[in-house]
C-alpha cells in the first residue's frame, strides 16, 4: 500500500504503550487509508527497560514535552497519564505546534479538556481520546458519533473494571475488601496506590467525559459526586444478594429538566438487571436515548490490547482525514456542566443499621422514617450472634436526598441504633 508514512511520536510507554507499539510495528499499514503509521520517536520513565519491540531506532527524548514539540512526528500519542505536570505541558506544546494528539488519559480530559479542545480547535487540529474510556469497547465514538442525531437522557454503567473486580471477588469468595484488594494488587489489578481507583475518581473521570459528549457541555469534574467502594462490608453484600441485589460500583449521569446529576457510587442493582451480570474486570454501559432507546456496550475496559486498539482506532482518523469538534461542538460554544441541586435528586436506597435487639426498636424507626417522609419498599431483619444486636436493613420507596439526610441524622441518634446507618444507592437503570 502506498501513500504517507505517517510518524508517530508516543510518550508512555507501560502497558498501553508497549501495546502500541506492537500493533503498529506489526501493522503499519492497519489504517483504512493508503497510508502507513510508524512509530519515530518515544519518551519514556527508563530508557533501558526491556520491551517487546526493540526501540532502539527509534529517536528517544528523556522529555516527552520536547517529544511533542518535535518536527520530526506527525501526530502526538500522550499516554503518561494525570491530569497536570509533564502530560498536560506536553499536549499543550502538540496543539500549539498543529499537531494532532491522541491520549487516553481521562483525568486530564476531565479536568481540563475544555480548555485543551479551545487549544486544538483554535490550532485546527484533532484532539481525540477513544482509548480514556473503556478501553477497547468504542463508547466515546457510539456517544459522539453513532448517536449525534438524537437526544440522549442517561448513562450509566460498570466504568472501572479494578472496582468491579474487587466486588465480584468480595461475592464470591466470601473474602472482605482489604484481602481482595491486597490480592488485586499482587496480582497486578490494583495500583500500589489504589485510591484513584477505589476512591470512584477513575470512574468520576470517565463518566464526566461521557457526560459532556451526551449532553453538550464542557467536561467538569468538580460537578461529580464520588464514593468509592472502600467501604463496603461483606455483610452489605451478602444482604443486598438476600434482598435480590448485587453490588457495583455504577458510574452515571442523567439529564432531566432540573439539570443533569453526575455521580459515581457503590450501587444496588438488581441480580438478573445486565449490569449485575458483568464480572470481574469487565466494563458495562447503558445508554438511553430518546428515539434509539436503550444501547447496551460491554467488554474489557482495560489491557494492553483492548486500549492500544482504541488508541490506533484514533490514529486511523487522523490519517484517514476525520474532522470533528473534540467533544459534541465546537469548545467556544460550550458551557462547564452544571450539576443540579441536590434537594432535586430522588432515588430508591438500601439502610443497614446495627440496633440493640430489644422492643420497640423497629417502630421507633419506623415512625421516624415516615415522619420526614421516608417509606419503605423492602425490609429485613437478621440478629447478631452473641453480641445483644441485630441488623435491620431497609429498602426505601423514592426519596429526595433532603428527606432522606434528614431521616438518617434522626435515627442515628436514637438511643438503640449502636452505629452510624450504612446507605447505598439502588440503581435506576
Amino acid at each position: 500500500m502506498s501513500g504517507k508514512t505517517w510518524r508517530i511520536g508516543v510518550a508512555g510507554l507501560g502497558t498501553v504503550g508497549g501495546g502500541l507499539l506492537e500493533i503498529l510495528n506489526e501493522r503499519p499499514d492497519f489504517a483504512p487509508a493508503e497510508g502507513r503509521a510508524v512509530i519515530t520517536g518515544v519518551s519514556a520513565r527508563t530508557r533501558s527497560r526491556a520491551r517487546s519491540v526493540d526501540i532502539s531506532k527509534m529517536a528517544w527524548f528523556d522529555d516527552p514535552v520536547a517529544l511533542a514539540g518535535s518536527p520530526d512526528n506527525d501526530i502526538f500519542v500522550e499516554l503518561i497519564g494525570g491530569s497536570d505536570g509533564s502530560a498536560k505541558a506536553a499536549v499543550e506544546t502538540a496543539l500549539k505546534a498543529g499537531k494532532p494528539v491522541v491520549t487516553a488519559n481521562k483525568a486530564l480530559l476531565a479536568e481540563h479538556g475544555l480548555e485543551l479542545a479551545m487549544l486544538a480547535e483554535t490550532h485546527g487540529v484533532p484532539l481525540l481520546f477513544e482509548a480514556a474510556v473503556m478501553g477497547g469497547v468504542p463508547a466515546v465514538k457510539v456517544v459522539r458519533e453513532a448517536l449525534v442525531g438524537d437526544t440522549l437522557n442517561s448513562i450509566a454503567g460498570i466504568l472501572n473494571g479494578t472496582c468491579n473486580y474487587i466486588l465480584t471477588e468480595m461475592e464470591s469468595g466470601g473474602r472482605a475488601f482489604a484481602d481482595v484488594l491486597a490480592e488485586a494488587q499482587a496480582k497486578g489489578y490494583a495500583e500500589a496506590d489504589p485510591t484513584m481507583d477505589v476512591g470512584g475518581f477513575d470512574a468520576g473521570h470517565k463518566i464526566t467525559l461521557l457526560a459532556s459528549l451526551a449532553f453538550g457541555c464542557g467536561p467538569n469534574f468538580a460537578a461529580a459526586q464520588i464514593e468509592g467502594i472502600s467501604e463496603v462490608e461483606l455483610s452489605d453484600i451478602h444482604l443486598a444478594h438476600d434482598l435480590g441485589y448485587r453490588i457495583k460500583l455504577i458510574a452515571q449521569a442523567v439529564r432531566d429538566a432540573d439539570g443533569v446529576s453526575i455521580r459515581v457510587r457503590p450501587t444496588l442493582v438488581p441480580l438478573d438487571h445486565p449490569l449485575a451480570q458483568a464480572d470481574g474486570a469487565l466494563n458495562a454501559l447503558f445508554i438511553e436515548g430518546r428515539r434509539t432507546g436503550r444501547i447496551f456496550l460491554r467488554g474489557p475496559g482495560a489491557g494492553a490490547g483492548p486500549t492500544a486498539t482504541a488508541v490506533a482506532a484514533d490514529i486511523a482518523d487522523v490519517m484517514t482525514g476525520a474532522v470533528r469538534p473534540v467533544f459534541s461542538a465546537l469548545a467556544a460554544g460550550l458551557k462547564p456542566l452544571q450539576a443540579v441541586d441536590a434537594a432535586h435528586r430522588f432515588g430508591k436506597v438500601f439502610v443497614r443499621l446495627l440496633v440493640k435487639d430489644q422492643p420497640g426498636v423497629i417502630a421507633a424507626v419506623s415512625e421516624t422514617l415516615a415522619e420526614c417522609g421516608v417509606s419503605i419498599d423492602a425490609f429485613l431483619q437478621k440478629s447478631v450472634a452473641d453480641a445483644g444486636a441485630a441488623t435491620i436493613v431497609l429498602i426505601t420507596h423514592p426519596v429526595a436526598d433532603a428527606a432522606l439526610d434528614e431521616a438518617m441524622a434522626r435515627i442515628e441518634n436514637l438511643p438503640a441504633v449502636v452505629q452510624r446507618p450504612r446507605i447505598l444507592r439502588v440503581a435506576r437503570i
